[in-house]
């Protein structure tokens, strides 16, 4: 169950910096963008910490309360979770 959380965590976390930074790519060069939405549950199905980095690495949704608000409370969220699966076990 460890290895799986652990695997769980590097991937979601993978997609969302990646998602996240071709979002700024599309946003730069004027093309169909990803919604926020999908940004949004990408964080909360575990990927938070991949969207929170590429969020101020690409320097991407940080003028919006509600990136700047939602993202850290959904790694909170995640961390929590995250930490009750990996006592569970």
């Amino acid at each position: 169950m460890q290895n799986g959380l652990i695997f769980w965590f590097i991937c979601m976390n993978a997609v969302g910096y990646l998602v996240m930074s071709e979002d700024k790519k599309r946003s730069r060069f004027k093309r169909e963008r990803v919604s926020e939405r999908t940004l949004f549950l990408l964080a909360a199905i575990g990927g938070a910490l991949g969207v929170l980095i590429a969020m101020y690495r690409k320097r991407h949704k940080t003028r919006h309360l509600s990136f700047r608000l939602g993202i850290p409370m959904l790694l909170f969220l995640n961390a929590v979770l995250y930490g009750y699966f990996w006592m569970a076990n």
